[in-house]
């Protein structure tokens, strides 16, 4: 009772959610997110379910997300000042997340030395004070820390990452994409979202990776630089929600993104 309908504005009734992260704004200035508000009106046009946003954001575009599902990060990333093992720090609790009336909170997890020691306490953390409130918790969990080279962003250490975050009860899981994919989603037992990654020129192709995953078992995305750093986009937006609720082609991708 309550965590169902708070999911229901992120997941939709077919299972699956096209999430837009931009909660990019606590480690950079973020080119393209400089109109957030303008960006968000846009997203929901194109058919986005829910957005990834900071407290600070919540607060300031809250008429902007009538309509959308929100997720609140609940952690500090580092800055791109700081070299080394990328391990977010805890920051808010579920306290705020209830005033901002959100459908969710999400916070950063992954295993090896100098990540785990922080992040996967801070994800149990987050699940204990979350559930007396009904408010689903989402682990974004990569090997390594989040920007982890690709050498530990295996199938077996993604399997364990999705399992661990299973393990210690999160509603949901968002974490990189890789062939082999199905390998991953049935160690889990909560529905895994595909995170968008660096940004990519080739909005077909980039499209199609969706489209693979989705294939692959996965419920979902959760987007960013290729979303809201794209010249148009409501149209990747549209193009993504046909992928993901719609089963949308290729060649039905290709007729979309030529508008």
């Amino acid at each position: 009772m309550g965590k169902e309908r708070r999911l229901s504005n992120i997941l939709k009734s077919d299972g699956k959610a096209l999430i837009v992260a931009m909660d990019h704004g606590t480690n950079s200035a973020p080119e393209g997110l400089e109109s957030m508000g303008e960006i968000i009106r846009q997203v929901k046009a194109g058919g986005a379910d829910a957005v990834i946003l900071n407290p600070g954001a919540a607060k300031r575009y809250d008429e902007e997300m009538k309509g959308l599902g929100l997720i609140m990060r609940t952690d500090l990333p580092p800055s791109l000042m700081t070299s080394g093992v990328h391990a977010s720090r805890k920051t808010y609790g579920v306290d705020q997340a209830l005033a901002m009336a959100a459908d969710g909170v999400i916070v950063n997890g992954g295993t090896g030395m100098g990540v785990e020691e922080i992040t996967l306490d801070a994800i149990a953390q987050t699940v204990n004070e979350c559930e007396p409130w009904n408010m689903p918790v989402i682990g974004e969990v990569v090997p390594g820390g989040f920007d982890s080279p690709k050498d530990v962003r295996t199938v077996k250490n993604l399997a364990a990452n999705a399992r661990i975050a299973s393990e210690l009860g999160v509603d949901l899981i968002k974490m990189p994409y890789i062939e082999n994919f199905g390998e991953i989603v049935k160690f889990s037992f909560v529905p895994i979202v595909v995170l968008g990654g660096a940004k990519t020129n080739d909005d077909v192709e980039f499209v199609q990776s969706i489209k693979d995953a989705i294939d692959a078992g996965a419920s979902g995305v959760a987007i960013g630089r290729n979303i809201w750093g794209h010249r148009d986009p409501a149209l990747m937006t549209k193009a993504l929600a046909e992928v993901i609720h719609g089963g949308a082609s290729r060649s039905d991708i290709e007729k979309i993104l030529r508008g």
